[in-house]
């Protein structure tokens, strides 16, 4: 047990890091994230197809697999333009509203009532969201992208736990890459068009640094995630990922001397999203015990 809490923290560390390799690569959003999508299922596959884990899955399935894929790019595009257009701090603290745009989305999406708690706790975190978005004009259009990116990921996950009930981990993980890559393989011409670069291949860096994101922060946070859940349970789990935007944070601070960049109100707008983070995971235990 001792064990797989390391290792839940690790991930949850490397999850933590995907942030930071916003900032550590030169590249645009739209070009990180396709790279990302495309190194990560080459790689999966070639680890699939080695330890011969590789399940045949019918198109249709495929086909929605893909599209959930498709949602984390979009959401992942969104992330990693909050965090160049402000700073990681930022970009991670609006991730903290997908709680509530889940609360606001699922109820629509798969036809249950509305959960009055879950919605008081998430506008906790919107409170906080919206003193931040008062510290620092330079980071307003930073905020709003990232707000953007919480309700794709709200999408995603909803979207994802529908299609996910019928098939391996391993197997939705690889479609949704290889979908997400082919969706913003289509988008990627028209959003140069709009957002031209000067060069679209990496240099040495951004590749090594690409590559670590789709080999460590990717595949390598998936199979950590599937060890540690042979022994703890999904919803202990899901309550320790609470902590990665912590994480990130003081990541930033360390790597980035982010903390010269932050006022009052952004601790105190951060104070609050922690607060409603507890509220919800104290909900969610007393529920489980239930």
């Amino acid at each position: 047990m001792r064990e797989a809490f390391i290792k839940l923290h690790i991930s949850i560390l490397l999850a933590g890091f995907t942030g930071l390799f916003g900032k550590l690569i030169s590249l645009n959003e739209g070009l990180l994230v396709w790279y990302r999508m495309m190194f990560a299922a080459l790689l999966l596959f070639i680890i699939l197809a080695v330890s011969k884990k590789l399940v045949a899955i019918s198109w249709q399935e495929q086909l929605k697999i893909a599209g959930t894929g498709f949602l984390l790019g979009l959401h992942w595009v969104f992330f990693y333009g909050s965090i160049k257009i402000a700073n990681v701090s930022v970009g991670v603290v609006c991730f903290s509203l997908v709680g509530f745009f889940t609360a606001l989305l699922e109820p629509l999406i798969i036809r249950r009532r509305f959960r009055v708690k879950e919605l008081l706790f998430s506008l906790i975190t919107v409170a906080g969201i919206i003193l931040i978005f008062q510290f620092d004009m330079r980071y307003r259009t930073g905020i709003i992208i990232g707000i953007i990116s919480s309700a794709l990921a709200a999408l995603f996950t909803i979207t994802n736990k529908k299609v996910g009930v019928r098939h391996p981990s391993r197997m939705m993980l690889l479609y949704e890459m290889a979908g997400g890559f082919i969706g913003l393989s289509i988008l990627l011409p028209f959003y140069l068009y709009f957002f031209p670069v000067s060069t679209i291949l990496p240099d040495r860096t951004d590749f090594l640094y690409l590559l670590l994101l789709a080999l460590v922060c990717t595949i390598g946070l998936y199979l950590l995630q599937i060890q540690v859940l042979k022994t703890i349970s999904a919803f202990t789990v899901n309550l320790s990922y609470n902590l990665e935007p912590v994480y990130s944070i003081i990541l930033a601070m360390l790597f980035f001397g982010e903390a010269k960049e932050l006022n009052t109100a952004f601790y105190i707008g951060l104070g609050l999203i922690c607060i409603s983070v507890l509220l919800q995971t104290r909900e969610a235990l007393i529920s489980k015990a239930k």
